[in-house]
């Protein structure tokens, strides 16, 4: 399985309809499809399709045809990222009517069509599943916290001091997550 960590995009136009499609990560979502009805408020169709894991390891699936006869513009655009073996992203396709119809043939290749361009853009990288812990340790092993943490391929998403110390909490594999307790050993302590 593979997923993006930036936004893709392309355009294709077939019988003056145009379709322009964009690659996302999951977490960006909600945010571009509110901003892309924003900025896109003469389109007709705004269709979207999305893969993830859970947190029970399950891949979810979903798909919108968003007014488009149903089955023509949701289910191949889930399609594509399931034969690419997308996960974690999500692709919304905001269309433009150009006069013509296109017929529910049509309409699924066009969809397919534009997912498949804004896939054509993207840079792949491969999933790993992440994990989160949070950590603590005395002052003295901040720097070296950090400093370990970026070498071992390591994200700190939040980090809080008091009285006694740090409180970190890391996201990382599980491979990473080890290797960077093996070279800590008791410096630091996973709360």
């Amino acid at each position: 399985m593979v997923s993006v960590n930036a936004l893709f995009t392309d355009t294709i136009e077939i019988k003056g309809s145009k379709f322009i499609a964009f690659l996302m990560p999951i977490a960006v979502y909600e945010e571009q499809m509110t901003h892309l009805r924003a900025i896109h408020p003469k389109a007709v169709h705004w269709v979207s399709a999305y893969r993830r894991i859970n947190e029970y390891d399950q891949i979810e699936e979903h798909s919108s045809d968003d007014g488009e006869p149903k089955g023509t513009s949701g289910k191949p655009t889930l399609s594509v990222l399931q034969g690419h073996d997308l996960i974690n992203v999500a692709l919304i396709t905001v269309r433009y009517f150009g006069g013509t119809k296109l017929g529910p043939g049509g309409l699924v290749r066009a969809y397919a069509q534009a997912a498949n361009a804004a896939y054509a853009h993207a840079v792949c990288v491969p999933y790993e599943k992440r994990l989160t812990h949070t950590v603590q340790c005395g002052y003295g092993d901040v720097a070296r916290l950090e400093y370990e943490v970026l070498h071992h391929a390591i994200g700190i998403v939040s980090k809080a001091f008091d009285s006694e110390g740090a409180t970190f909490i890391l996201e990382g594999t599980q491979e990473h997550l080890h290797a960077l307790y093996a070279v800590l050993g008791r410096r630091v302590r996973q709360a």
